[in-house]
């Protein structure tokens, strides 16, 4: 095997498959990316078996510059070769696979050997039958996930709820995340279809997936019986594994009973709930309080350990009775952020039930809910 490429078009295919790749891999041979070269491209796979990642590179990009020699294939260690590529001198580099599994990279005036293993133990990526696909804009993709993903669970003893939730039918899309402390929800139309699905997408799965959403317009999503497959661009797929169980009702946990609401922007309010944060977490609960009337709002934290912050916040609109309610400001920084530069409306029932945030001009589209903390 043997091939000369331009460098930075490799690296960019290197980072894709190392997303999928784990330093604690169940095989040692998953701590490699399989290269496959052939005559018309390069096919490079990184695994951890939870997530698969395939990309292309195709003879005829012009922008890699490829040259193909003498196809064949090889596995070499992902972070040990990719280090080496990223610190090459020159702008091009030629890999040759010398005796047996070593390769030889060469780029200026630098020349590495490499051990490599045999590519065809590799396992094989996995050969499903496509039940739905769906084909949705990128970045409204990313900004699905962006709103969900914050609220998925790092506590292995429910496995369900480290995944989102998505639900597709009559035409719309549902994603759900929650950790039983807080959830998020959005809603989107994708337009007439009859793709169904009900599916659990593991958070980390998703984690890996936005950053590479970034890079193209358009993602084509297929759905089989326990795989899930994004398809980026003509030449790089993405393969998780879903989670199964079934997942929580989700419409059972929002409350819909409001006696008080605030509306506020959420830019503005997040920046309050950070300096007050400052105090919280130097304390040993961690805790803010919201107090709201008529008259005047205000965030404070009280730490007998470390000192008491407190400072009004200037809202467009209170309406209701009045409450005090608690809660973990770290929770309610993850959903403000999800707002951005929006005006939320927050609502609350009681200072021990759930309340809920939702963008004032997408209410029916974008719900956020925070579990308060009780301090008595």
């Amino acid at each position: 095997m043997q091939f000369t490429i331009n460098r930075s078009a490799f690296i960019k295919a290197l980072n894709y498959v190392n997303r999928a790749i784990s330093s604690r891999a169940s095989m040692p041979i998953l701590t490699h990316i399989k290269m496959v070269v052939e005559e018309t491209g390069i096919t490079l796979t990184g695994s951890d078996t939870d997530i698969s990642i395939e990309t292309t590179i195709e003879k005829t990009d012009d922008s890699a510059n490829l040259k193909i020699q003498e196809i064949g294939a090889i596995a070499l260690p992902a972070t040990f070769f990719t280090n080496i590529v990223k610190r090459l001198p020159g702008e091009e580099m030629t890999l040759t696979q010398t005796t047996g599994f070593q390769a030889k990279i060469n780029s200026g005036s630098a020349e590495f050997d490499i051990n490599g293993q045999d590519a065809n133990n590799y396992p094989h990526l996995p050969e499903i039958t496509i039940k739905n696909q769906l084909i949705l804009p990128a970045d409204t993709l990313v900004e699905v996930i962006r709103q969900t993903i914050d609220s998925v669970s790092k506590q292995l003893s429910q496995p369900i709820l480290t995944g989102v939730h998505f639900v597709l039918a009559s035409g719309n899309l549902t994603a759900v995340a929650t950790d039983r402390h807080r959830l998020a929800q959005r809603t989107l139309n994708f337009g007439e279809s009859d793709v169904e699905a009900d599916i659990v997408v593991p958070g980390d799965s998703l984690k890996q997936l936005v950053g590479m959403l970034e890079e193209v317009e358009t993602v084509e999503i297929r759905v089989a019986e326990n795989q899930i497959i994004f398809q980026l661009g003509a030449n790089t797929l993405f393969y998780s594994r879903l989670l199964e169980g079934n997942y929580p009702d989700a419409s059972r946990l929002i409350p819909t009973e409001k006696r008080t609401t605030l509306t506020i922007n959420a830019r503005e309010l997040a920046q309050t709930i950070d300096r007050a944060a400052l105090l919280s977490h130097e304390g040993r609960s961690n805790v803010i309080q919201f107090s709201i009337s008529a008259n005047s709002s205000m965030i404070s934290s009280n730490s007998p350990e470390v000192g008491k912050v407190e400072e009004e916040i200037f809202a467009a609109e209170t309406a209701g009775d009045e409450i005090t309610i608690s809660f973990n400001p770290d929770y309610m920084k993850d959903a403000l952020r999800t707002f951005g530069d929006t005006e939320i409306q927050i609502g609350f029932k009681t200072p021990l039930d759930p309340f809920t945030l939702v963008p004032t001009n997408n209410a029916m589209n974008f719900i956020y809910l925070i579990t308060p903390v009780r301090t008595y």
